[in-house]
């Protein structure tokens, strides 16, 4: 389960129940510490969320699922200090340039300072003193005549329903950005200073100040300020003078209001931005943290299960996407009405899809992690290569709000771009995603080359094949295989966009396969005219699936290979240099007609011999992986026809749409490598069983399950597949069409399966 940001899976609660059982006197307070070192849980300072930490703690107690150390018996009441001694304050009565220079002095840390503000709210402020809630600042407002009076600032209300409107906010994006607002939760000018328009002044000075001391003292800047004004006794006048801005009433509940009777007065909210872009640091999507494979209690119940169950999502909604996914897989060609089957069940999904926390990346964080935990039972020192690429998705044809350009300016097409990393073994086994990016393209950018040298590398689009490689690093750093990231890189793509290579050996990640094609810019021609004057070290021969304009054939390509050194480009001369080896497949022999292949590879892996160079050249036709995959998405899901209202929503169904096509895709490669494995580990016994009664015309099926190969070519054949010799084996589009069938024929037989 996942709480508060953190997944609290069975191997996290059974760690939580070992530790207290170690007979370590162990107290709450230290168990939280402990947890938070686990999670590495921290605040922007470094100190352990502690508190955040015992609350869940307490959670999963009252669950029953832990059992925490005996709380000890502290009187909170003993701990409180002494009401503080009665202090004279200044009598004044005049302008505000007759006070002088008026300062904010920070309270914290200073117990002679604390004493005096204490003793001034206790005195003079409805609420007294406190309790202040979590991070907290306190000031005194000192002038030349003496102290004028104090405020503070504290943790933000958890829920207030005119402000999480205002601001934009969902359930989820609230409790992620909750920090960055700091409530304003004394504000007091002693009675005896009676100065017009100190209070507004008071108030500019803090919007000024308190962002510096809020990252000295707690490691980062706030970026909004909220206040409540009891309108029954103050009118507020010295917020607005101050230029905060007035949302309205609350509906009177209070902090502590859990039961929701509503006692306790209405309050004016009032809040001021500490930052230009507020509104965008607040609503920007969490940066989730990466789950980690774990081992579980129980097996997962199914496919669903296994790739969305641990969704960071609330219990109801993970067992709406789950239930999605189930309906996407048995009908992947159709519509989301037709596959959802009923107008209630479509209903849910409209709603599911249209949720402010359901994002692209929450939903495939889950299958990430099961994406790792497969790579990981492969075994150590196996081999695992990740293709990336980019490809458009069209929605030019529809109505549809949130899109960008994804052609030209002319051609004015409209949709959004995905960029995905797909793992697989050397074979082309496809295990999962371990990273995948979707966006839409600004309109108000695209097409302004002239400002790509002016940006940061972290905000070109290009970096999105950087973060796809760091994601790979992430993964091979948690287990023992070698993952080797293959990438494409275009015409005038620039070659300082290279990563280094890492010294350390758990860093095998950090070596890619990469391909340039024929017409490179200056500084590539020339790296690649060393290469052109090698001697050819043999021929090897590859297999080139069919394309748009090319049938399937064989090529036979000459090798070259040399150890090169990178230099860094003229403009980028702080850039160390990159030791790097390239290999030359060229095709010099073809028939009249055919564009002869020539793929130029560069690597940070070893290429010392003829076999080597063959290696790479052979890993990087794996790369065709991933664009059959991107064509799988697109024509089995059929992704582009998708009506949804808006781009937010398209990339939240395209985010289970393409488990759903990893899987089918999954399928056929292991049909194709491991043919005689039992159907039943992608086929429930109900629907091999009625593919089995339908192929044969037999109403008695098999006491054993068939093997993947055969129920393939059965499901494959009801799709249109003819199963000739030359046919070879069955395609995903067959497959997609068969599946569809299937369903149908799966529920028949459960009925009658069931008897009268």
């Amino acid at each position: 389960m996942v709480i508060a940001g953190r997944d609290f899976n069975d191997e996290v609660i059974a760690r939580i129940r070992a530790t207290v059982r170690s007979g370590v006197d162990l107290t709450r307070g230290a168990l939280a510490r402990v947890v938070c070192g686990w999670f590495d849980w921290r605040h922007a300072d470094g100190r352990p969320k502690e508190t955040s930490c015992r609350i869940v703690l307490n959670k999963l107690e009252r669950r029953g699922l832990i059992e925490l150390p005996a709380a000890r018996e502290v009187s909170f009441l003993a701990r409180r200090p002494r009401p503080a001694e009665p202090m004279q304050w200044p009598q004044i009565e005049a302008g505000l340039s007759k006070l002088g220079r008026i300062e904010l002095v920070v309270v914290n840390g200073d117990k002679a300072l604390s004493r005096q503000w204490r003793a001034m709210m206790q005195a003079h402020h409805p609420l007294g003193d406190g309790p202040l809630c979590r991070a907290q600042l306190r000031y005194l407002i000192r002038s030349e005549q003496g102290i004028l009076g104090g405020l503070s600032f504290s943790a933000a209300a958890w829920r207030l329903g005119i402000r999480d409107e205002w601001i934009g906010w969902s359930e989820g994006t609230r409790a992620a950005r909750l920090a960055l607002i700091v409530g304003n939760s004394r504000f007091l000018i002693v009675p005896s200073v009676q100065v017009k328009n100190l209070a507004s002044h008071v108030l500019g000075l803090a919007s000024r100040q308190l962002a510096g001391d809020w990252q000295r003292h707690y490691g980062y800047k706030p970026v909004l300020i909220e206040s409540f004004v009891d309108s029954s006794r103050y009118p507020g006048a010295c917020y607005r003078a101050a230029n905060w801005t007035d949302l309205g009433m609350t509906q009177g509940r209070g902090r502590q209001d859990r039961a929701r009777q509503g006692q306790v007065g209405r309050k004016q909210v009032f809040v001021y931005p500490l930052q230009r872009n507020w509104r965008k640091l607040l609503t920007a999507p969490p940066e989730l943290a990466r789950l980690m494979p774990s081992v579980r209690a129980k097996p997962p119940l199914d496919w669903a299960e296994e790739e969305f169950g641990r969704c960071r999502l609330s219990e109801r909604l993970t067992q709406r996407l789950m239930s999605m996914a189930r309906d996407f897989w048995a009908r992947p060609m159709a519509n989301l009405p037709e596959a959802c089957g009923s107008a209630t069940k479509m209903q849910a999904a409209y709603r599911f899809l249209a949720n402010d926390d359901v994002l692209f990346e929450t939903l495939l964080q889950p299958h990430y992690a099961a994406t790792e935990q497969r790579i990981s039972e492969l075994g150590e020192g196996s081999v695992v290569l990740v293709p990336q690429d980019t490809t458009s998705v069209n929605y030019t044809q529809l109505s549809i709000e949130g899109l960008g350009p994804i052609g030209t300016t002319a051609d004015g097409a409209q949709g959004l771009h995905l960029h995905s990393s797909l793992a697989m073994t050397v074979q082309g086994v496809p295990l999962g995603f371990v990273d995948a990016q979707c966006w839409a393209r600004d309109p108000q950018t695209f097409g302004k080359k002239a400002q790509r040298h002016a940006l940061a590398i972290e905000q070109k689009e290009s970096y999105r094949w950087l973060k796809s490689y760091q994601a790979v690093a992430a993964v091979q750093s948690a287990i023992h295989s070698s993952l080797w990231s293959v990438w494409a890189i275009g015409k005038r793509t620039s070659m300082s966009c290279l990563p280094k290579r890492r010294s350390s050996r758990r860093d095998r990640s950090y070596s890619f396969v990469l391909s340039t094609i024929a017409q490179v810019q200056d500084e590539q021609a020339r790296l690649f005219e060393a290469i052109q004057r090698q001697p050819i070290a043999g021929y090897q021969i590859v297999k080139l699936p069919r394309q748009k304009n090319r049938p399937a054939r064989e090529a036979k390509l000459a090798i070259r290979f040399a150890a090169l050194t990178l230099c860094a480009p003229q403009d980028k001369a702080h850039l160390s240099a990159l030791e790097i080896w390239t290999v030359l497949a060229k095709e010099e022999d073809t028939l009249e007609g055919v564009e002869p292949i020539e793929w130029r590879l560069l690597t940070t892996l070893a290429v010392q011999s003829f076999e080597q160079a063959c290696e790479k050249v052979a890993w990087y036709t794996q790369r065709w992986g991933i664009e059959v995959f991107h064509r799988t998405l697109k024509s089995g899901c059929r992704i582009e026809d998708r009506r949804l209202g808006h781009g937010d929503r398209l990339e939240a169904c395209l985010a289970i749409d393409m488990v759903v096509a990893w899987r089918i895709y999954h399928m056929v490669k292991l049909g194709r490598e491991v043919p005689e494995l039992p159907c039943d580990v992608y086929f429930e016994e109900a629907e091999w069983k009625a593919l089995v009664a339908y192929s044969t015309k037999n109403p008695v099926p098999p006491e054993q399950a068939l093997s993947l190969r055969e129920a393939i070519r059965m499901v494959a054949k009801i799709g249109g597949f003819l199963g000739r010799k030359s046919d070879g084996e069955p395609g995903t589009e067959t497959l997609w069409r068969g599946l569809q069938h299937l369903d149908l024929m799966t529920d028949v037989w459960r009925v009658m399966a069931s008897g009268p």
